[in-house]
């Protein structure tokens, strides 16, 4: 898939646990669990949002896009 879900290394460099992450922004572990994977197919403005304030970072940092076959930095 193009789009990159770069939770978990903001979630390191913020080091915050995935637990952690999820009761601060009231998502269930499991599904922070599914979006950091890149199997979540949609993300709502309002979690984006809700991760962004909580790892002090910006979209761009949690989302990237990658043309198919394109290799990581």
């Amino acid at each position: 898939m193009p789009i990159i879900v770069n939770v978990d290394v903001m979630m390191a460099k913020r080091k915050i646990s995935s637990n952690e992450l999820a009761a601060r922004i009231d998502l269930t572990p499991a599904n922070l669990s599914i979006l950091k994977t890149g199997k979540a197919k949609a993300i709502r403005f309002s979690t984006l949002e809700a991760i962004c304030r909580e790892l002090k970072c910006q979209p761009g940092d949690i989302l990237e896009y990658r043309a198919e076959g394109e290799e990581g930095f």
